[in-house]
Formats: C-alpha cells, structure tokens, sequence
C-alpha cells in the first residue's frame, strides 16, 4: 500500500476549512448571545404579588404596604417574569414592601433585554422609590443576573441602604469564560456586568448567598466577590441555583 505523501498545501486547505468554521461558530453565537442569557415569558398569571404601575406603565410586581416599616427593591433572574418572584414573601418580614422589577421585554414590559436595558429600568425604578419613601430605607436584593443592575445601583449618589446578592456572579465575564472556553468570549460578549467594580466604592452592609451545588453560576463566583469585600456577610448554601427560595430559614432584614 503505497504512503500518502504530507502535502502542505492540503493541510493549509484543512487549516483554513476548521478555521472558517469556527469563525462561523463565533458569529451565530455573537448575534444569538442575548437570546441565550435572557429568558423571559409573557403570562398573565398573578399570585401573591400585584402589578406595579406608575405613569401608564408596568414596572413590575410589589407588595405595598399602607405605612412600610422599610421597603425592598428586588432585581430577579434572567428566566420567567416578576410575578413569578412572590416567593420573596416567604423570605422579607411582614411590615416591609416589596418591588420587583420588571426588564424591559420581560411580562408585559416592552423592550429588548440588555445590560443598559436592565440598568436604566434600575436606575428609574430605584429612583421612584426614593421620591416616593424618602424617609425610609430602600434596601436592594439581586439574584442571580439581577445581581448586576443591583450592584450597579451602588454606584449612585444616594445609593441603597443595604445590598443583598443570592447567587450571583463576580463578573458576566469570568462566567461566560468558564462555561465557554473554547472561544474568544472577551471579544464577542456584549454585556459585560463587573460586581467587584460596581461595588468598588460602596461603603453600606452587603450579604452575599452562595449555593454549593449550583451548576448555572458556580459558587466560587459568590465566594471570590465576597473576598473583595472583608465586611461582606457570606453565606453558602446547601442547595442548587434555583432552589435557594424553598430554604425557610433565609429572613431578609434591614
């Protein structure tokens, strides 16, 4: 049997075939990104929470109270809607209101999901609620991408009187470069959420939740931003990504 004879002209015709392809890879997966990070649905099912309007339009779910004692603003995952986040009831005491954004394309809000989408409703959400309880305590609570916009609320002049963060990413960054390390994530990624920066300068109390098993945002992304905050509260817990809201012993306090 004769001995094919290397050929370098065929190998750089491979090399040039696999790089196209990867290429090609790169881009569908650079134009379908968002369609893989965000996960909303459109129900209009309600539960243990109302809608949340204001100026003709929605801006999410809440509990409000008559005379609250201290008010939350929650930032929830990047899957469903706000109404189905009325567990947080289950986790928030009696005498406190709740607000649950609503992103920009998610339930019945109009718009496209993205980082500047979710950080402007943020902004403008927070900043009804100061005006409208300005001399009560607005706390914020991130999970899991909502732990983005939360923390970027930090940044702001008159910024929430305490931050709490349930399985939440350091950076969208280092948890994309995990789950995808066979490409140039640094190049292609468009929204680009930093929790250690936004944080920088943030002086309020700050607990961060962490689950052991959690196979989306894997715990060492909540333990590493933790570690950049020695006053930070962390706690870890003994559940998976989703599962942390049906753990009765979580209480939320001011």
């Amino acid at each position: 049997m004769p001995i094919k004879r290397w050929n370098p002209k065929n190998a750089l015709v491979s090399l040039a075939r696999i790089f196209a392809i990867y290429a090609i890879l790169c881009c569908i997966l650079f134009f379908v990104q968002r369609s893989l990070l965000f996960h909303p649905t459109h129900h209009s099912q309600q539960r243990g929470l109302a809608p949340w309007r204001e100026d003709g339009q929605i801006l999410g779910q809440c509990r409000e109270l008559e005379q609250p004692n201290a008010i939350w603003l929650m930032m929830h995952g990047n899957a469903g809607q706000a109404s189905d986040r009325d567990y947080i009831l289950d986790h928030i005491s009696s005498d406190t209101s709740i607000y649950v954004l609503e992103y920009p394309g998610y339930g019945e809000r109009t718009g496209r999901p993205s980082q500047q989408a979710f950080n402007s409703a943020a902004i403008d959400a927070y900043g009804r609620l100061r005006k409208k309880y300005p001399n009560l305590k607005i706390g914020v609570i991130g999970e899991s991408i909502g732990s983005g916009p939360a923390s970027m609320l930090t940044q702001l002049p008159n910024p929430p009187d305490k931050l709490i963060l349930v399985v939440p990413f350091d950076t969208l960054y280092s948890v994309a470069a995990r789950r995808m390390f066979f490409l140039p994530v640094w190049l292609l990624l468009l929204d680009r959420w930093d929790n250690i920066q936004a944080m920088g300068n943030y002086t309020g109390p700050i607990e961060i939740y962490g689950a052991k098993q959690d196979d989306v945002i894997p715990c060492m992304h909540a333990k590493n931003l933790a570690a950049h905050y020695p006053n930070a509260r962390f706690v870890e817990l003994e559940c998976g990504h989703n599962d942390w809201p049906l753990l009765s012993d979580i209480q939320f306090q001011h």
